[in-house]
């Protein structure tokens, strides 16, 4: 990525809770990451827990995206008409459950998504899971940053002097390019590797990585269009972590545990009828 910028958004990813779980122990939870700036060169100076890939292996989001919309252009219409319909579900469970999804860190992740895969996804009952997801994330997100520091686009709550659903990251939002979104990437990156870990509940796990990067248009983080090229990059760096044999490694790994523990009846530890009531809330 030679001289590309790295922003504090991505040093959430890389927080010590990801560290730790890349070494396949239990992390403190959701402890915060320090913050980074987003200076030339940081991210050759940053020491970055490892990934699966090597960054040049990375999919490059400025090549495989087009730029974001241009102002007073048909699709920015169409990025402000999705805001427009996404603010009214302020006050609302749905809006809750952005501000939950918001959060980069374990176990918060595995959390989310423990509900559309049916079981607990923690460091004691799914380790190889657990830290297949966390090392993953490296991946997936730094792959995003090649579009984000070229068009550093301004956040939908920065352009209409709003507030998102978790202020504590808007300092450093305002700093990071919304084009293309991180969270939605990610989101949509853990959804199609969990999909292949535990294909009897596919359709249910994909929706939910589909929801996980709505929350950032109902938290105001993001433009529609942020969130659909995320999905692009997600799918792109899914689709090379599948030609590395470490990753193939521990997804058939994760495979025999998720087997292991469904037989064992592992069932989520947070409130599913909850979450599946906020994501099917729709605005009034």
């Amino acid at each position: 990525m030679g001289n590309s910028r790295i922003s504090a958004t991505l040093g959430a990813i890389v927080a010590s809770t990801i560290l730790a779980a890349c070494a396949h122990s239990a992390p403190a939870e959701n402890q915060p990451a320090p913050a980074m700036a987003a200076n030339p060169g940081t991210v050759d100076k940053m020491k970055l827990p490892p990934g699966y890939l090597p960054r040049t292996a990375m999919p490059d989001s400025l090549a495989l995206l087009p730029p974001p919309p241009a102002p007073d252009s048909a699709a920015m219409k169409r990025d402000e008409e999705a805001r427009d319909a996404a603010v009214k579900l302020r006050g609302t469970a749905r809006y809750t459950q952005a501000a939950t999804d918001a959060v980069i860190g374990f176990p918060q992740i595995p959390n989310d998504f423990s509900c559309a895969m049916g079981i607990a996804i923690t460091p004691d009952t799914t380790p190889k899971l657990y830290a297949m997801m966390a090392k993953m994330t490296i991946d997936v997100g730094l792959s995003t940053y090649g579009a984000k520091n070229k068009y550093m686009r301004v956040r939908p709550f920065v352009a209409h002097n709003g507030a998102t659903c978790y202020a504590k990251d808007e300092q450093l939002l305002r700093k990071d390019g919304s084009y293309p979104s991180g969270h939605s990437a990610l989101g949509w990156g853990w959804a199609l590797v969990l999909g292949e870990v535990n294909p009897e509940r596919a359709n249910a796990i994909y929706q939910r990585g589909r929801e996980f990067g709505q929350s950032r248009l109902i938290c105001d983080a993001h433009w529609q269009s942020d969130i659909d090229a995320g999905r692009v990059i997600g799918s792109a760096a899914v689709s090379r972590l599948h030609a590395d044999p470490a990753f193939l490694a521990d997804l058939q790994a994760a495979k025999a545990e998720v087997e292991a523990a469904k037989a064992k009846g592992s069932t989520p530890t947070v409130d599913c009828a909850a979450e599946a009531a906020a994501l099917a809330t729709v605005a009034q």
